[in-house]
């Protein structure tokens, strides 16, 4: 299955040398997380960034009883204990390879694109940056998890690849025990990031968690030579 839609927040460049995919979580849309984000700290604005919001297939998902809904892969539980569903992760993994190829083919290298999302798109976004596409500027998890055999564990190909993780300390969908694990097991294959708890947060995004996101994105990502737009005599008083 493939994305069902796929948003890009035009720049004001013409040509960016750097993109960012953002996945949303279960049940979500690109459009709808873009306006979540929007909501909160306003127009998603870097002019020397892409930005990509897709949405997941419509799919069947055993959580809801397999009534269909827009998830990245299925689960057979939420819960760490629960092992992967192999299928669709390797067939949603090959998809958003195929996107990253894509942006690849528009003159935007490996190393100056990240991968990250919400809930559920932060374990696919995980999956991606230390699976299926290694290579990737960065990663970030946003109130998500692993779970406790991962094959992110056993398949890490990408060590080099930095981790921002965001969690909220009053989430009961996904307590922050579960995030606090997947770091700690990230750590210990030397995956190097950070990990930041969100007070009087649930499952959520909040202002100050997306301030501190996209300063860590332009940190690792920011602009290069090329991307300063030259003055125009008219432009010159």
């Amino acid at each position: 299955m493939s994305f069902t839609s796929l948003i890009k927040v035009p720049q004001s460049n013409k040509i960016c040398s750097a993109s960012v995919i953002f996945l949303h979580g279960s049940g979500d849309t690109g459009q709808a997380f873009l306006n979540w984000i929007k909501f909160l700290i306003g127009d998603v604005v870097s002019p020397h960034i892409s930005f990509y919001f897709p949405t997941a297939p419509l799919r069947p998902y055993t959580p809801l009883g397999g009534e269909l809904s827009y998830v990245w892969f299925d689960r057979y539980d939420i819960t760490p204990e629960a092992p992967e569903h192999i299928e669709t992760l390797q067939e949603i993994g090959a998809n958003l390879k195929s996107l990253v190829n894509d942006i690849v083919n528009t003159g935007v290298p490996l190393n100056r694109i990240m991968i990250g999302g919400f809930s559920m798109g932060g374990a696919l976004a995980l999956h991606s940056a230390y699976r299926f596409t290694p290579g990737l500027a960065g990663t970030f998890a946003l109130s998500s998890f692993l779970n406790k055999n991962s094959l992110v564990y056993s398949e890490l190909k990408s060590e080099t690849t930095p981790l921002y993780m965001a969690h909220g300390e009053k989430d009961t969908m996904v307590p922050i025990s579960w995030g606090k694990k997947t770091y700690d097991e990230l750590t210990k294959l030397n995956v190097k990031g950070e990990f930041v708890p969100l007070v009087y947060t649930l499952h959520e995004l909040k202002k100050s968690e997306l301030n501190g996101l996209f300063k860590w994105i332009e940190k690792r990502l920011p602009p290069l030579e090329t991307d300063i737009q030259p003055l125009l005599k008219t432009d010159i008083q």
